[in-house]
């Protein structure tokens, strides 16, 4: 078997977990949440106001203070929603299963044993504490 074809099994089998399973209904339930597209909707027009306001030749700063704080304000609702939240956790934990994939693909490639090799990083992002990836 080819590693393209490896790489469709890969993909097929994560579309059957239950973390996929979770973030498409929770995809459909905010494309099905009218009040939360309408407030999509608006948070995009807002900022295409904030824009021309800012690009206007007389710019009129009390007017861009007042559109970036409706711009806040419906970023907060948008995103204290039911569906945004259950949404936001689905496709965290859905990123979190295609980063531990990656990650083995890239200890592999780097001469790890992909049987053994751990499934996330434990790199703190300082060199000088780093004892290496093996």
């Amino acid at each position: 078997m080819d590693i393209i074809t490896l790489a469709r099994e890969i993909g097929k089998a994560l579309q059957e977990t239950p973390e996929y399973a979770a973030y498409v209904a929770a995809r459909e339930a905010n494309d099905n949440d009218e009040t939360l597209q309408n407030m999509i909707q608006e948070f995009n027009l807002t900022k295409m106001q904030i824009s021309a306001a800012s690009q206007a030749e007389e710019r009129d700063t009390d007017k861009i203070a007042d559109l970036t704080t409706k711009l806040q304000n419906l970023y907060n609702d948008i995103m204290s929603g039911a569906h945004m939240e259950a949404y936001n956790e689905a496709k965290t934990n859905l990123d979190s299963i295609i980063e531990k994939v990656n990650f083995i693909i890239e200890m592999a490639a780097n001469g790890e044993d992909p049987m053994t090799c751990p499934t996330e990083s434990s790199c703190t992002g300082s060199c000088s504490s780093c004892g290496g990836c093996h």
